[in-house]
């Protein structure tokens, strides 16, 4: 009997973190939501699936388990029938793309076979289809304002733009849905265009945005148009090309969306004051801070808009890219105010965003020499967060080397590298 170890499945857990007695309670709870009665595994149910010698849980199984990790069952590396699991390439070796199609295999599986001969007549793909995939944007979102930058996520929403590319191919449609499958795959390559951003991988950042931006114009859609832009103009910022990023800031601040609705405007200009901050320009900055502003209070609060800008809606979009903006320019007393208006703003499941903006407001203080103060504020970090998310750990890591340079052999200065020895030891 092969057993071969089911590794999308510990991955998986591993970057959600699950243990196997808490994903079989959580799988338990989904069960009974599902069917109406408990469901009975155990930590040794989940522990048959990892090591390979469940292939393909009972159905019931397969569909809360669906529910708890919104991906199909093959995308957690189960096998129908249990036919063998194709060898694993190791993890730093594994070509991304490849990962890509081994996630959507079942999905590519299950597109072919609607489409296969014999069959009554082609399926009919509606705006059904469309929402289905729009609740799985939902969820990537949701993801990624809880983790952030993580490679798990990245890989999940480009599979999904497979999966909408999959469904303009097994049967007939009409324009709009079309469009409308064409704005969903472009949807998930930006999120995963942004996840890789958030993790520092930018050559794949770069895959993902040509991509994004293919599927963009064949749909037509100005909303993900102005996402992928401004993506584009943040991936150029953090890779210190100031000068691209102004020219996509500018491309998403010329889309006619920014006219018909101001808070798409407040974005780009806030974005834009980020990017303005590298070039040292403080009356550049300002004046496009005060054009987000200006937006934003025009902007209909009521208005329907994606899923993507809730944290533009409430001001801690605006607040955030100004903190970054600031400190960049080395204003550290206007960053501080910045961050503190941020975090009161941000809701609390954004929480990549709370650390990050956390770890700069740290910074800040270090940089008006506030040293205890900004050793506490940094403590506040989550740890798991500082340990895994790429930028996070990044800022946490400058503000410990601007620490020993402003307070070398300080008792406070000690209790940080003491503090940070440990979370990366639970990395």
């Amino acid at each position: 009997m092969d057993t071969t170890r089911n590794t999308a499945l510990e991955a998986w857990m591993a970057e959600h973190g699950y243990s196997s007695n808490s994903l079989a309670d959580t799988v338990n709870r989904a069960l009974e939501r599902l069917t109406g009665r408990p469901g009975g595994l155990d930590g040794s149910s989940v522990r048959a699936w990892k090591a390979g010698r469940v292939k393909w849980p009972k159905s019931a199984t397969r569909k809360a388990l669906e529910d708890v990790s919104g991906l199909p069952t093959v995308a957690l590396g189960f096998v129908p029938g249990g036919r063998a699991r194709p060898t694993p390439a190791p993890p730093q070796q594994e070509d991304t793309d490849m990962k890509r199609r081994t996630l959507v295999g079942g999905i590519a599986a299950a597109a072919a076979a609607a489409a296969a001969p014999g069959t009554a007549s082609p399926r009919r793909i509606g705006m059904g289809d469309v929402n289905r995939l729009n609740k799985r944007f939902a969820e990537i979102i949701a993801s990624d304002q809880r983790h952030g930058g993580q490679l798990g996520i990245e890989q999940r929403a480009a599979a999904l733009a497979d999966e909408a590319l999959h469904l303009q191919n097994v049967g007939s449609a009409t324009q709009r849905v079309r469009s409308s499958l064409y704005a969903s795959a472009a949807a998930f390559r930006s999120s995963a265009m942004w996840a890789a951003i958030d993790g520092r991988r930018y050559d794949l950042a770069k895959a993902h945005m040509r991509e994004a931006q293919s599927l963009a114009e064949m749909s037509g859609d100005q909303a993900i148009k102005f996402r992928i832009w401004s993506h584009a103009g943040t991936l150029y910022r953090h890779m210190g090309r100031p000068a691209d990023a102004l020219a996509s800031n500018d491309v998403a601040r010329n889309l006619h969306i920014t006219r018909r609705d101001p808070l798409f405007a407040c974005l780009g200009h806030a974005r834009q004051a980020a990017t303005l901050g590298l070039t040292g320009d403080t009356a550049a900055v300002r004046h496009a801070l005060g054009c987000a502003q200006d937006a934003l209070e025009r902007a209909d609060p009521d208005l329907a808009r994606p899923v993507w800008m809730t944290a533009v809606r409430n001001g801690a979009e605006l607040e955030t890219l100004a903190l970054a903006a600031h400190f960049r320019l080395g204003n550290f007393e206007q960053a501080e105010t910045h961050a503190h208006r941020s975090l009161a703003l941000l809701h609390p499941q954004m929480r990549r965003d709370r650390a990050i903006n956390t770890a700069r407001l740290a910074a800040a203080q270090l940089g008006q020499g506030d040293i205890e103060p900004a050793v506490a504020t940094a403590m506040k970090v989550p740890s798991d967060i500082a340990a895994q998310h790429a930028r996070v750990g990044r800022t946490l890591q400058q503000f410990g080397a601007a620490l020993r340079t402003t307070a070398p052999g300080n008792s406070t200065a000690k209790a940080w590298a003491e503090h940070t020895a440990t979370w990366r030891t639970t990395a």
